[in-house]
């Protein structure tokens, strides 16, 4: 299978710790990387995760909290200081060119490559981005301010040609990408071959959702249901539910009772508060109501 991993490259909120670095992970798929959320110091964990900075072509930004988006300064100069000439695309939601418009124009003003700015509306799923293997759509999420997450989902590859079949019956070179994309075979005799005896299906297309920072929403639970991996905030534990509320973020178990309800295949949860010297309470909190769960941590990478 093609490669799908999530890394994780910093899973703290807001107060930085000694422990974390705030949120920020990268998705590579097929070796090309996208950034979602870019907190302070994602430029280092993105070197300590030897990932290339070549790769990275986008950069999704799920709200305008400095936790999430403070990283992006360092990160644009540093690329200008490598020489970058391919275009930098950053999504987010309305407001982020504003801010940093004049910080780019005072901080980076040699820069020999472009960084454009797309704005979406955070109130509905919208697609965001799409390639010939990959779509990114928004998830509508609740907070102080407008955010969304972010999921990302591979597109059917074509069917495997099965070559004993495809040499037994002398299918020309020219009919295969027909038969990838799930044509039949008529021979120069007129016989039909089914494309099923021709070729099997490729694996199943793979599923990422990212849902930080929110209060716990039910309404996310159709559009990540089945998916294979969820990363979702769990900023608190049960026991400070008063404050989640009051915040606009979700506890351990309200992250696992969306995991659970939304049938997903493996919850990581994250963005944990700086209180939390240990994050195993939040991780048994979760495992009591969805099992297949994990904490995150810095350099944490999971394959699809």
């Amino acid at each position: 299978m093609e490669k799908f991993e999530l890394h994780i490259l910093g899973c703290g909120s807001a107060l930085p710790t000694t422990r974390h670095f705030a949120t920020s992970q990268v998705v590579n798929m097929r070796d090309k990387l996208f950034m979602i959320d870019c907190g302070e110091g994602a430029q280092m964990q993105l070197r300590r995760s030897k990932l290339k900075f070549s790769r990275l072509n986008h950069i999704f930004i799920s709200h305008l909290h400095g936790d999430h988006c403070f990283g992006l300064p360092g990160l644009i100069s540093t690329f200008g200081l490598l020489g970058r000439t391919a275009e930098l695309h950053i999504h987010s939601p309305k407001g982020l060119e504003e801010l940093l418009a004049p910080m780019l124009a005072f901080f980076c003003k040699t820069l020999k490559y472009q960084v454009i700015f797309h704005e979406f509306e955070t109130k509905q799923p919208t697609l965001v981005y799409e390639d010939r293997s990959l779509t990114v759509t928004t998830i509508p999420l609740k907070h102080r301010i407008p955010c969304c997450g972010f999921l990302f989902s591979e597109k059917q590859g074509p069917n495997h040609i099965i070559r004993d079949q495809i040499d037994y019956y002398q299918v020309p070179v020219y009919e295969l990408n027909r038969i990838k994309n799930g044509c039949d075979y008529t021979t120069p005799e007129g016989e039909v071959i089914a494309n099923n005896v021709l070729t099997y299906p490729a694996a199943p297309p793979r599923r990422y959702a990212y849902c930080s920072d929110t209060i716990y929403r039910k309404q996310i639970v159709p559009q990540i249901s089945g998916v294979d991996l969820l990363f979702h905030e769990a900023t608190f534990a049960e026991s400070e539910l008063a404050r989640a509320q009051e915040t606009c973020h979700s506890t351990a178990r309200q992250a696992a009772q969306i995991a659970l309800d939304a049938d997903v295949k493996q919850l990581v949860i994250g963005h944990f508060s700086a209180r939390y010297e240990n994050e195993q309470v939040l991780l048994e909190e979760a495992k009591a109501v969805f099992e297949p769960t994990i904490l995150a941590h810095e350099n944490l990478c999971v394959s699809l």
